[in-house]
């Protein structure tokens, strides 16, 4: 089974986001279609998945009821299975929440680097590069020379910004671009004048640039049931734990602490027996309609 992913979002004004919520979540119903699609009074952001048919009509549907000619950021990845369970049609106040909105107008001031560029920029010394997502995806994979904000939800990036020099340039990078467009127009709104993102974000720099040439290091942490993308966006190694919800690696599931379903490395110390015989009998459950309703 080929199942067809694309992530996008598009910065601009949607009056009563609420009015197009059941609207959306019937027709991607219909389609058969899955995924998380966040509603704001400044944009749209989602990723969906379905078959390619399915997911190509479910955005042409987006894009007549929002008016949207073209988003401003897009891509595209297969995989063998459905990543996410069911639709989540969300209405929020923005759609990354750091405090403040961001309207077209603004969006028109951003600078951006293409992929084919961000290696070579990067390495300026007069850069200060941001990855501006949190801190657990950090650790999974981020660029050479990026700076962790140790940040563990985006609305804390702007206690960070005190830090920065202004007179510096700064590149910020994220998953697909949305956080960073947030984040830049934030620190325009402070006074920085040299603030560059890298244009449709890491899943964009890696479907783009070669694995030997490229400055990534490790895996890009993705909120679905892939977890993690190496490059061309093919599915990484990483897993979610069930107990704690952390990213698990390859290496941390050799260890004695990791006990599938139940505990890994990061939580096996602080799961009290009450948790871990409450995972147990969740297990022991799964495995018994596993096997006797096949």
């Amino acid at each position: 089974m080929k199942i067809n992913v694309i992530g996008f979002y598009k910065i601009k004004k949607i009056n009563k986001p609420e009015k197009y919520q059941n609207l959306i979540k019937k027709f991607f119903s219909e389609k058969f279609v899955t995924g998380i699609v966040i509603l704001a009074p400044e944009g749209i952001n989602g990723t969906i998945a379905g078959k390619k048919n399915n997911v190509n009509e479910c955005i042409k549907y987006i894009k007549k009821k929002l008016y949207i000619k073209s988003f401003d950021s897009k891509n595209f990845s297969t995989v063998g299975y459905q990543p996410f369970n069911k639709t989540k049609i969300k209405i929020k106040k923005e759609v990354v929440p750091i405090g403040t909105t961001l309207t077209p107008k603004e969006k028109k001031n951003g600078k951006y680097i293409e992929p084919k560029d961000w290696n070579k920029f990067i390495k300026n010394n007069d850069v200060i590069l941001i990855d501006v997502r949190k801190s657990m995806e950090f650790k999974l994979g981020t660029f050479k020379y990026a700076n962790d904000l140790n940040i563990e939800n985006f609305m804390q990036f702007p206690s960070f910004f005190k830090e920065l020099n202004k007179n510096k340039k700064i590149a910020m990078f994220c998953t697909g671009g949305i956080r960073c467009e947030k984040s830049a127009n934030f620190l325009q709104k402070k006074g920085f004048k040299e603030v560059y993102q890298l244009k449709g974000g890491i899943l964009n720099y890696l479907n783009t640039i070669k694995e030997n040439e490229s400055l990534w290091r490790g895996e890009c942490f993705v909120f679905d049931k892939r977890v993690s993308l190496k490059h061309k966006l093919i599915p990484g190694n990483y897993i979610i734990c069930s107990a704690c919800r952390t990213p698990v690696s390859l290496k941390e599931r050799k260890s004695k602490k990791y006990i599938e379903d139940i505990s890994c490395p990061n939580c096996y110390d602080k799961l009290t027996k009450k948790k871990k015989s409450k995972l147990l009998m969740r297990k022991q459950q799964k495995n018994y309609l596993k096997y006797n309703l096949k």
